[in-house]
This record gives C-alpha cells, structure tokens and sequence, in this order.
C-alpha cells in the first residue's frame, strides 16, 4: 500500500487524482490490501473482469467491482466528485455545508447531502478505543429553549450524553458523544460502558441515574456541578464548542448522531491532522453500504 497522504494539499490532491481512473486504481489497492476473497464461495485467486478494477473469481466466476460492499456502493455520479467530497469533508477544518458542495462540484444539493452523510457514517467510532485517564461525563440538550422546560427535561429538544478524557488543567483530548432517549440510568450507563475504559478515573456530577456505575469504574466520583457548572468547566467548553459548529455549519439537529459522531472524529483527530483524508477513504472502503433510503428514514 502507498505512503499515507500527509497534510494533502488541494494541489497535491489534483496531481494525485486527476481522473476517474486515479480514483478507481486507488480504491482497488485499499479494498484489496490484504488479498482477493471471494464474497460468494471464499475462493482467493481470480483475473480481470468486465471493467479495468472488476476482479473475477476463477472458482465461481462471480464478478466484484471496486465499489461493491463499500460506502461508494451504486453511486449516482462521477467517483472523482465523490472523492473531491471526501477531501472536502475531511480537510475543512470546521467542516463543509452540502449547499457548499452543490456549489463547489455543480451537484445537486440533495445528491451532495447524502453523499456526505455516508461519508459521515465513514466516521462513526469503531468502539476499539476507550476513553482513558481522568474522564469526565455528563449531557446536555440540543435545540431552541422552550418555555417552561428546566433542568434534564428536554421538551422537544434533544438529549445528548457525552463523555471527554481531560488533559491538563484545562483541556480535552478526546470526546465522544450519543444522543439518548432520557437521562436515565438505562441509557447513560450503557454509554459510559462503551466509551469509558473501567481503568479511568470517571467523574459525574450527582444525578442518581449515575450510582449504578460505582462499582464498575477503579475510581468514580460524583460530584456537585457547582455554580453555572464551574466543576465541569472542561466538558461545558466542549459542548459549547459543537453547538457552536452545529449551528455555524448545519443550523439544525437532524441526524443528530451523524453529526455528533463528525464532530467527534474531527475533534480526537485534531492533533494528528496527517493522514485524516486517506484514513476517511479507508473508513469508506470498509464500511457497509448505507442507502439513501436508509439516510432519509
């Protein structure tokens, strides 16, 4: 497999895919890095099929084309437009709205906006890296302020856990994020089981809903939230940081979780930027296929 795309300047994105072919020829050596393996009967060994990256089984003669079983799975335009996306997607440090795209690629918007909500999907936590050191926990809402809606009660706004591992005295290394149904110990929980490694230092603030996590975590406090929340000053600047991106780039909450979970991969990349565009792309290439109709439903 080639060297990592480091830093890829718009330059050396045009010299490195400056057609069709360029982009197809990548696809093939990341799909296939480790080796051929028939989807039908297992078989490894094949020859070339109908189109110049089709790779046919010689055992059972089925034909896989570089775009099947991945995210770029039945695309409705030109794969050079879907990479120019995901370069986008990727380098734009604050992210990129799908009008912008339209404009940019002479898309239509709708095709720009699902487009990028697989690209998105591309982004979602593998799980496989939990959160470590001293974590911090808590959620917060998502939407305008309704009147006589106070406290945990949402409305009709929506309910997010998050969870950050802290650095320093001021600072956050890594975050994650899930919109949730109800502050309830059957939903925050399972999250902090997920993201939270059971060797951290979990702290919450004192929301009962919490206390069933005492004696999983080596060392958990809980611990009043204080004025205006000045205990969690780390975890409230980070919230505040994606409803400020959430607002700037999509102006809304719909698919929430899509969103939460680019801000997420964003945020946990932002101090090894090098290599974020070919990591997407292999994200991509691994992923499941996701539907239009599955995005919109």
């Amino acid at each position: 497999m080639e060297a990592r795309y480091k830093s890829l300047s718009i330059f050396e994105f045009q010299e490195r895919f400056p057609d069709e072919r360029s982009c197809y020829a990548y696809l093939a050596k990341l799909k296939w890095q480790r080796g051929f393996k028939c989807k039908h009967c297992g078989h490894s060994r094949y020859c070339s099929g109908n189109q110049e990256f089709d790779r046919q089984c010689t055992s059972c003669h089925y034909v896989e084309s570089v775009t099947a079983g991945t995210l770029f799975h039945k695309m409705k335009f030109s794969i050079l437009k879907a990479f120019w996306i995901v370069y986008y997607v990727s380098t734009s440090k604050k992210g990129i709205a799908s009008t912008e795209l339209s404009r940019k690629l002479q898309l239509r918007q709708k095709t720009a906006w699902l487009f990028k909500q697989k690209v998105m999907r591309a982004m979602k936590s593998s799980g496989n890296q939990p959160l470590e050191g001293d974590v911090d926990v808590d959620e917060f809402v998502v939407g305008q302020q309704e009147e006589g809606s106070t406290g945990r009660q949402k409305g009709q706004k929506k309910l997010v856990a998050i969870a950050i591992e802290k650095h320093g005295e001021r600072g956050a290394s890594r975050m994650y994020a899930k919109e949730i149904g109800k502050a309830s110990s059957s939903e925050l929980a399972p999250f902090v089981r997920e993201k939270v490694s059971p060797t951290a230092s979990l702290r919450t603030d004192a929301w009962p809903a919490y206390n069933c996590l005492k004696h999983e975590f080596q060392n958990f406090t809980q611990v009043l939230s204080g004025d205006k929340g000045k205990n969690f000053n780390t975890i409230h600047r980070v919230i505040m940081g994606f409803k400020a991106w959430l607002r700037g780039i999509h102006s809304h909450a719909d698919h929430l979780q899509a969103y939460l979970d680019e801000y997420a991969y964003r945020y946990n990349r932002s101090f090894m930027k090098e290599g974020i565009f070919d990591n997407l792309l292999n994200r991509m290439v691994q992923g499941v296929p996701y539907g239009s109709k599955q995005i919109i439903s």
